[in-house]
């Protein structure tokens, strides 16, 4: 029932005033009672009922909302009939173009349609992983015994399904596909990396065959193009397809969605014991979590999951590094003025009245992310979200690409033909079969995950204190951005970075900017870097928001460097 929840947010925004009986409400838990609650659900399921209030309201009320009278305003008198109406007239068509690229590309791709309910077909593993300590979690593991089959790299390869299967109380069905590559220097040895992509609702394959992977797939032809500059270079990679419903992930049961990055972390971190009781002999390595974008949000939670694990968990957790994220939105949206009027290094993009009309917008959009701070709930974080992602309006006119700000977005697939061409890959017969895939299709993005996590207003929440955990735990923390990336940019990233509180806050402020000479690209000028050793901010030069891509001799540069223990890349 966690859909409901987001109905009072729904119904305030819109300003009606006809009776809604008995509606009650609770700091700790929301409730709609003795109401007709079922044609409402239905409809929120099928329509996406939050997102109509951009369309039939445009949220002119919010501008006027006293935020300190927010509680009772829920008790307003609501016409639950116009809200059913404008709940089945809504298209999600009609929504595209008004929704920020950090979540519109998402409904670009599968049109809605979740990978559920599909007619699985169960795939032959070579191994099942289960503990004790975990009953209803399982891993299936299939040995790529001939990489020569698909000619992604020549290392061994696993892949397989991450299990959870629900108890006698609990109705859940979740299967998260992920992908092994061993390290191509070390195995043995060398450390590991999981890495994630964001959206929410992105799958980690476009960072396997975009970015950081050991192939590319940049032509229609889809052949595959060996990376020289791959992350597993010198570490093991596994990408994970998460939260459920992103890629190859699937699930057979609605209320097996998973709707907040808090639920994601969960069952992130039960993955990584099972995974490495499947690999003991990788216990003793260095372990490290990697990811971009929304990844700003999992990372942080995924990390502090790990960390209240301290007494029982069986791996190590050496560091996080997160590029281009969104991880504190109160202060990283007041950086879209700045970035887009010239003060981030590049030219201005939009008009002087374009540029003051951002300050004014985010005078409002800072009051809402406020109470979404305060309160961490769908009531207030749904509006946040919905009222801020209107500062993407200067930038969209001007038909540049949000994750490049040198480049026009010529294209729907995230302004990147690759995309679509990484789409057609994965959805090849005999690619499926190689990897032991249960899906029908494989959706890059998925705009059902998105919508589960808009209507919890998962966007807006604060995960910056996750980091100030991490690093009070003493793990060390990167944070890079390309600077040449709009909608995560350098400025907000930086300015975030700078403000968080933590015990060494001051020695991180008090460090200097310094250069970064990249070893693998001869000693170029690569970015600018502020650490004190444990938490490092890095500049990375000539990059948008897949730094990967961008600069793949320096981006490998900066996780050889980090994961071989220079935090402060001086040495």
């Amino acid at each position: 029932m966690k859909l409901l929840n987001s109905i009072p947010v729904i119904l305030l925004s819109l300003g009606l005033s006809t009776a809604l009986p008995n509606l009650k409400y609770n700091n700790n838990e929301q409730e709609l009672l003795n109401i007709n609650k079922d044609s409402i659900y239905n409809n929120l399921l099928s329509k996406y009922e939050s997102l109509s209030i951009i369309k039939n309201n445009d949220l002119n009320e919010l501008k006027d909302l006293n935020l300190e009278n927010l509680w009772d305003i829920i008790e307003n008198n609501i016409d639950l009939n116009k809200i059913n109406e404008l709940i089945k007239s809504f298209e999600i068509k009609d929504y595209k173009k008004n929704l920020s690229p950090l979540y519109s590309n998402i409904f670009l791709n599968n049109n809605g349609k979740i990978n559920q309910n599909q007619n699985i077909k169960k795939s032959k593993f070579d191994d099942l992983i289960q503990l004790n300590s975990y009953p209803n979690y399982d891993l299936r593991i299939k040995n790529l015994k001939n990489p020569e089959q698909l000619g992604v790299d020549a290392v061994k390869q696993y892949t397989g399904y991450f299990d959870i299967n629900g108890d006698e109380d609990e109705d859940t069905d979740k299967h998260l596909f992920y992908w092994f590559f061993e390290s191509r220097n070390d195995p043995v040895n060398d450390p590991i990396i999981l890495w994630l992509n964001g959206g929410p609702g992105c799958s980690s394959m476009t960072g396997l065959f975009f970015e950081l992977g050991p192939s590319s797939i940049f032509n229609e032809s889809l052949e595959l193009t060996y990376n020289p500059y791959s992350w597993n270079a010198n570490a093991s990679v596994i990408f994970l397809e998460q939260p459920v419903g992103v890629g190859y992930s699937y699930t057979n049961k609605a209320s097996s969605e998973v709707s907040s990055t808090k639920i994601a972390a969960k069952d992130v971190y039960v993955f990584l014991e099972l995974f490495f009781k499947k690999f003991p002999n990788l216990v003793k390595n260095d372990f490290h979590i990697a990811g971009e974008s929304y990844a700003g949000h999992y990372i942080p939670n995924i990390a502090s999951e790990i960390l209240d694990h301290e007494s029982e968990r069986s791996f190590n957790l050496t560091s996080i590094m997160i590029g281009n994220g969104i991880t504190d939105p109160l202060i990283q949206y007041d950086y879209y003025g700045p970035m887009a009027c010239g003060k981030g290094g590049y030219e201005q993009l939009i008009s002087d009245e374009d540029c003051d009309s951002l300050d004014n917008m985010y005078k409002t959009c800072s009051k809402l992310v406020n109470t979404c701070y305060k309160s961490q709930n769908a009531l207030t974080c749904v509006p946040a979200t919905l009222y801020c992602e209107r500062m993407m309006g200067p930038f969209e006119k001007t038909g540049l690409n949000y994750y490049d700000i040198r480049t026009k977005c010529e294209v729907n697939d995230l302004c990147y033909k690759e995309m679509g061409y990484i789409d057609n890959y994965l959805n090849k017969p005999e690619v499926m079969s190689i990897l032991g895939c249960e899906v029908e299709k494989y959706t890059g993005c998925d705009d059902d995950v998105f919508r589960r996590f808009l209507l919890t207003g998962d966007e807006m929440k604060p995960f910056q204190q996750y980091i100030s955990k991490t690093l009070e735990s003493n793990i060390p923390v990167l944070i890079y951005a390309g600077d040449k990336d709009y909608i995560c940019n350098w400025l907000g990233n930086k300015a975030w970075v700078e403000a968080l509180e933590w015990e060494g806050q001051e020695s991180f402020n008090n460090a200097s900017d310094l250069q970064w000479l990249s070893n693998v690209k001869d000693g170029e000028y690569a970015g600018d870097v502020k650490s004190n050793g444990l938490l490092t901010f890095l500049r990375v030069f000539n990059a948008g928001h897949m730094v990967p891509y961008n600069q793949p001799e320096n981006s490998l540069d900066m996780v050889n460097r980090w994961i071989q223990g220079d935090f402060t890349y001086s040495e």
